[in-house]
């Protein structure tokens, strides 16, 4: 199932995507009696598998003509990012062989952890200001993954079977602020440097994280073309590892890294940081197309 967010009177409401129309679920309520439908992104998360089977059954009886007053085309919405208040972001940097070998790092022992905030979340086609203070604005294309169920000190074995969805994410980076200190947070955190979506798609559709490849294209060039085939640490290792450490819940986000082709891997006479008025869309396998404009500060 293909989850989002959109904005309603400058609120968060919960659509589903089918045959490239939106379901608006809560308006959608006027065609059935059922009053156990979840009417959020955080409340679905935190159902599971059966607050998914309690929204297919309740959409498989809805009349889904383009008529219909719950029925959105998507060119129409406001999106919100796929996932609006995770507890914890957790973020995965050098996880990718040819990344790591084109900023001449060694591939780490261990996965390499940092955190972003919620005041970085951003959604689909929306504008994104670049800070003043910043010359050197990177996009890094990510897969995302979205915890299902509370799990700590999990096997790598086990530990995909606490994974609700996936998404694509765009871990943004103040390349001059990120290596200001030995710190990585000022360059990685400021409004909106985690646009995430458009969709959240729930892990049965996804199947094998470790196969999906991924691409960033700023203004219909691509930048980024790479598989998740080239993660160091794959998806299983890394929420083990994490779960070694600290509790996850459900919303939680793990970033799980960028692939080759970042800005900052260019030869210094080549690189070309984001500027007012680029486009930048990421593209992951069957995660869809996230987009984002560029606006000065």
């Amino acid at each position: 199932m293909k989850l989002l967010t959109f904005k309603r009177n400058e609120e968060f409401a919960l659509g589903v995507e089918l045959d490239n129309k939106v379901i608006d679920i809560e308006k959608s309520l006027s065609s059935t009696n059922n009053r156990n439908i979840p009417l959020g992104i955080t409340e679905v998360i935190q159902g599971g598998k059966q607050s998914i089977s309690i929204l297919d059954e309740h959409i498989k009886k809805l009349n889904l003509n383009d008529d219909s007053s719950f029925i959105h085309s998507k060119d129409e919405l406001i999106w919100g990012p796929c996932v609006i208040e995770p507890n914890k972001i957790i973020c995965v940097g050098l996880n990718y062989r040819k990344h790591a070998d084109e900023t001449n790092s060694p591939y780490p022992e261990y996965p390499i952890l940092f955190n972003k905030f919620n005041n970085t979340l951003t959604g689909h086609k929306s504008k994104v200001s670049i800070p003043k203070n910043t010359k050197k604005l990177d996009y890094e294309v990510e897969l995302g993954i979205v915890i299902g169920k509370k799990v700590k000190n999990v096997s790598e074995n086990e530990a995909l079977d606490f994974v609700f969805g996936y998404c694509i994410a765009n871990d943004l980076s103040a390349r001059d602020l990120q290596f200001m200190t030995s710190q990585w947070l000022l360059g990685k955190s400021c409004d909106d440097f985690t646009p995430l979506g458009p969709y959240l798609v729930t892990a049965d559709e996804v199947g094998n994280p470790q196969c999906l490849s991924l691409k960033t294209l700023v203004n219909g060039h691509i930048r980024q073309n790479s598989n998740t085939s080239d993660m160091i640490f794959p998806c299983s290792k890394i929420i083990s590892f994490i779960s070694q450490h600290m509790t996850l819940n459900p919303g939680d986000v793990i970033l799980t890294g960028t692939p080759e082709g970042v800005v900052l891997g260019y030869p210094h006479g080549e690189q070309s940081y984001l500027k007012p008025g680029d486009k930048v869309t990421l593209e992951i396998e069957k995660l869809g197309s996230l987009v984002n404009y560029f606006v000065e500060g």
